[in-house]
């Protein structure tokens, strides 16, 4: 059965519908990864266990959300991409209900439905917005919509520290629960327009898993886009998994103040991404200014390496604002740049298996970074370890093949 979609009815009202919702939904799906972590200093003092664990949460997450990024595609083409978001914010509320009952099992079982839910997210948006999206403008309007990641990290570094100091750890969980419910819901009068180009006899197969990755790994472009999606995500991971931590646990900063600077940091990411969404549509070419933000993501992350040292809170905020704007920022360009190379109809599968690789980015970075904190009890170490494969891959992309899809 063929998997291309029809044509949607063009319309800038339905353009900027389909960015809104899927910003939201974006925004929420990463604020639901973030709450533990940004509550982990709270959590450790109220249960008893090490700031470590975030990672180990975070790394858990994201190892079954790799996974389901590889076969969401078939479930995309079958259900429609808004029912696939929809789904994804039940089980992303669902996860984070199940954390607030406090029970370090219910944590492991938190975390696999978290993955289950942020797995599709990613996917399901790219699949809905390059039906809708003038292809000359599309790394602008894939970085609007990713903006929702910063604005879900500012959410989560500005609003979890308040909610746990004045309600206590769990009212962070069950609010942000909730909202997840209550959008998932909102978003069902769009259905029938975003998702028309669904195919209910679309068949699954585990097969499709294999192809996908065939495809990715078949093609220069793509490749290289995985390897800079699993360096990239992975610094992203780390920064949103220990930089609150690092500042109160390590440096001795209130909660309230290292969520502040956090905010404060991922704030500039929003106005960042829609930058350099900008200048990839407009003037330089989206492969070049990918790896350009690639050499400086790893400069910043030795700077925030260096935070250890002794430095001032101003210069904090400033590494702070720097790491975000480029580890955090980066993102709508390279998935215009896989929905430009995607076969037709596969946008949404594709997406999936280069997104699985930043998945597994979100897995293998803050497990290493544990894994140091615990060995070291040093937060900068993992942060210097992870600037040397994004420099390579930016020096990679600064120097490989771009050019229209194979």
């Amino acid at each position: 059965m063929s998997t291309s979609s029809p044509p949607p009815r063009p319309g800038f009202g339905l353009l900027s519908l389909a960015v809104g919702a899927m910003l939201v939904q974006q925004g929420l799906s990463y604020l639901s990864t973030l709450v533990f972590p940004v509550a982990m200093p709270a959590l450790s003092q109220a249960l008893g266990i090490g700031t470590a664990y975030a990672g180990l949460y975070t790394g858990l997450c994201f190892c079954v959300s790799s996974l389901g990024q590889l076969s969401c595609g078939g479930l995309i083409v079958r259900f429609g991409a808004l029912r696939v978001s929809q789904v994804s914010l039940l089980l992303l509320g669902t996860g984070l209900f199940l954390a607030a009952a406090g029970e370090v099992w219910l944590f492991v079982l938190s975390a696999l439905i978290l993955g289950m839910g942020n797995s599709v997210s990613t996917p399901a948006s790219s699949h809905l917005l390059a039906r809708y999206s003038p292809p000359k403008y599309a790394p602008l309007i894939f970085s609007i919509k990713q903006t929702g990641v910063p604005v879900g990290a500012v959410t989560a570094g500005a609003i979890v520290p308040l909610l746990v100091v004045n309600y206590g750890w769990q009212s962070a969980f069950l609010v942000f629960g909730a909202i997840c419910w209550v959008f998932g819901l909102l978003i069902q009068p769009l259905r029938g327009e975003f998702d028309s180009d669904r195919q209910p006899r679309h068949q699954l197969s585990f097969k499709a898993i294999g192809t996908t990755l065939r495809t990715v790994w078949g093609d220069d472009g793509l490749r290289g886009y995985a390897y800079a999606m699993f360096c990239f995500v992975g610094l992203q991971a780390i920064f949103g998994s220990f930089f609150v931590s690092y500042l109160s646990d390590g440096l001795g900063y209130s909660l309230t103040a290292a969520g502040t600077v956090f905010a404060l940091a991922q704030a500039i990411a929003i106005g960042a991404r829609i930058g350099w969404g900008w200048i990839g549509s407009r003037w330089i070419d989206p492969r070049l200014v990918l790896g350009g933000l690639g050499l400086a993501m790893a400069l910043a992350s030795l700077g925030v390496a260096a935070i250890g040292l002794g430095m001032s809170y101003w210069g904090i905020l400033a590494i702070g604002v720097a790491y975000s704007a480029t580890a955090v920022g980066w993102h709508g360009l390279l998935l215009a740049e896989v929905a430009r190379r995607a076969p037709p109809g596969r946008i949404g599968a594709i997406t999936g298996g280069v997104v699985a690789f930043g998945g597994a980015g979100m897995m293998t970075y803050p497990l290493l970074h544990a894994g140091l904190l615990q060995l070291t009890g040093a937060y900068g170490w993992g942060f210097a370890l992870g600037a040397f494969p994004a420099a390579v891959v930016g020096v990679r992309l600064l120097r490989g093949p771009g050019g229209k899809r194979a």
